[in-house]
């Protein structure tokens, strides 16, 4: 896969008017494949292996809110940045997830050609298929590069994506303590 991205992004360079064997633009081609394999590494995972058998017996039942998970992705209809927030909360039904595996939920979803509405319903799907919860609750805050570097070009914009699964989709209540919660 290297290789043939390196190539790419030679072809790119060239495509655009530069010369690639300028000595600033020598070693890109090689620079940008190793950084775009990194950035497309999500394709390259699986669930099991990011949550790595880290679902635990627990008595909890109450809500748990992990907040401000940092997450970078690229959008798939122009292959430029999207960064922002997740924030996660679920309702244990006798299984607990480590703490560290919602942000590698995130970023193996994350990593991958995206739209902000589906990475969002990829993590909500994954945490509720991975810890049977009774309910799921994800908001993702993020800043598109696609609205602010070309096109309208509106450097405050942001959007918010939400994706509610069992209890907090089905009651209210829950649904609006989760909100309330991600509140400042």
């Amino acid at each position: 896969m290297h290789e043939e991205l390196k190539s790419s992004f030679q072809q790119i360079i060239t495509a655009v008017g530069e010369d690639k064997d300028r000595e600033g633009l020598l070693d890109t081609p090689k620079r940008a494949a190793k950084a775009m394999e990194y950035l497309t590494q999500g394709y390259r995972q699986e669930l099991s292996d990011v949550t790595n058998n880290a679902v635990f017996s627990s008595d909890a039942d109450d809500m748990v809110l992990i907040q401000d998970i940092e997450l970078y992705s690229m959008c798939e209809h122009h292959l430029l940045p999207f960064v922002g927030r997740a924030h996660i909360a679920y309702i244990p039904n006798g299984k607990v997830l480590g703490l560290s595996k919602f942000a590698r939920i995130v970023d193996m979803y994350a990593r991958r050609f995206q739209i902000q509405e589906q990475l969002t319903h990829q993590i909500a799907q994954a945490v509720e298929d991975v810890t049977g919860a009774r309910g799921v609750g994800v908001v993702i805050e993020a800043k598109h590069m696609c609205m602010m570097m070309r096109g309208v070009e509106k450097q405050n914009s942001q959007m918010r994506t939400s994706v509610m699964l069992g209890n907090f989709r089905e009651d209210a209540k829950t649904r609006n303590e989760f909100l309330q919660l991600l509140k400042r």
